[in-house]
C-alpha cells in the first residue's frame, strides 16, 4: 500500500450519503485516501455541510451560470485541478458530463449507479426493476466513460427483491450497500490495486469480470 494518500475530489449535488461514507471510511487509521475537496453545482446541497464539518474544503460551481455545458465543465475541470486529485469521485453528481471532461479525467474517474448495470441506465432505477419482476437488484460502481453508465465495472453489489418491496425499500437497501462498494473501490484506487486497462478494469493486475467484483450481503 503507499506510504503518501490518494488525493480525491468529489462531485455531488444532493443530501451527500455516499460522501459520508467515504468520509468515515477515510477516517480509518490506514485509510489510503484522502478528500481533498467536495465540489457542488448546488449551493443548497446537504453534502457541503457534511464536508465542511469534516473539515473538507468546498466549492460550488452554479451550472446555470455558465452558457452550456461545456462551458461549465471547462470551468469545473479548472476548479478540479487546482486540488491536483488522483481519483475524481461522483456521489449523486446529477450532470451528464461532456465528452472533454470525461477525456480529461479518463482512468481516474469514478460513478455509482443504482442498478446492476448494464440494466437500467439513467433514471427511476428501483421503480423500472420492480416493473420488470427482477428478482434481484443493486448498485454498481465503475469507471466512467463517454457512454452514460456504461464504463468498466468495478464491484456490484446484489440484493434479493422481495415480494412486497416498494421503490423506496428497494431504494434504501441499495443505498445501504452503496455505501459499502463505494468506499470499497475507492480504497481499492487509492492503494493502488485497481485502475482501467485497455480492455477494461484491472484489480491486482488482474482483468475484472464484465460484471465486476460481485458481492452478495
Amino acid at each position: 500500500m503507499p506510504t503518501t494518500k490518494c488525493d480525491v475530489v468529489v462531485l455531488l449535488s444532493g443530501s451527500g450519503s455516499n460522501l459520508q461514507a467515504l468520509i468515515d471510511s477515510a477516517r480509518a487509521g490506514d485509510s489510503p485516501v484522502r478528500i481533498r475537496a467536495v465540489i457542488s453545482n448546488r449551493a443548497d446541497a446537504y453534502g457541503l455541510q457534511r464536508a465542511r464539518d469534516a473539515g473538507i474544503d468546498t466549492a460550488v460551481l452554479d451550472h446555470k451560470a455558465f452558457d452550456g455545458r461545456e462551458a461549465f465543465d471547462q470551468a469545473l475541470i479548472e476548479r478540479i485541478d487546482a486540488f491536483s486529485p488522483q481519483l475524481v469521485v461522483l456521489a449523486g453528481f446529477m450532470r451528464i458530463l461532456s465528452a472533454d471532461f470525461v477525456r480529461h479525467y479518463a482512468g481516474r474517474l469514478l460513478n455509482i449507479h443504482p442498478s446492476l448495470l448494464p440494466k437500467y441506465k439513467g433514471l427511476h432505477t428501483h421503480q423500472r426493476a420492480l416493473e420488470a419482476g427482477d428478482a434481484e437488484h443493486g448498485c454498481s460502481v465503475h469507471f466512467v466513460t463517454e457512454e452514460l453508465d456504461g464504463g468498466p465495472l468495478v464491484v456490484q453489489a446484489i440484493i434479493p427483491v422481495a415480494p412486497d418491496d416498494t421503490p423506496e425499500t428497494l431504494a434504501q437497501r441499495v443505498h445501504s450497500q452503496e455505501h459499502q462498494i463505494y468506499p470499497l473501490a475507492v480504497s481499492w484506487f487509492a492503494a493502488g490495486r485497481l485502475r482501467l486497462g485497455e480492455s477494461g478494469a484491472l484489480l491486482d493486475g488482474q482483468p475484472l469480470a464484465a460484471s465486476g467484483h460481485l458481492i452478495r450481503p
